[in-house]
């Protein structure tokens, strides 16, 4: 059964964990580790770099009104 899944879960008993590892270890099933989807990588990437790209391309003058709306917004309690 579990040789049909492209990419099987691992079982959370502890029992069934240990056969699929000996089947794993032996052969008896290919371990697929999944790659990160395009999607996925663009977000990762999107994240390390978003930010500067966004401050690059406001204006100064935009940038200042963000940042206080930001600081009323903290103070405002």
């Amino acid at each position: 059964m579990l040789e049909q899944m492209p990419n099987p879960k691992r079982p959370r008993d502890t029992n069934k964990l240990a056969k699929m590892i000996v089947d794993i270890s032996t052969g008896g099933i290919d371990e697929q580790v999944p790659e990160l989807s395009v999607k996925a990588r663009a977000g990762k990437l999107g994240g390390l770099i978003g930010g500067r790209a966004r401050a690059d391309s406001l204006t100064p003058e935009r940038r200042k009104e963000i940042a206080k709306k930001a600081a009323e917004k903290r103070w405002q309690k």
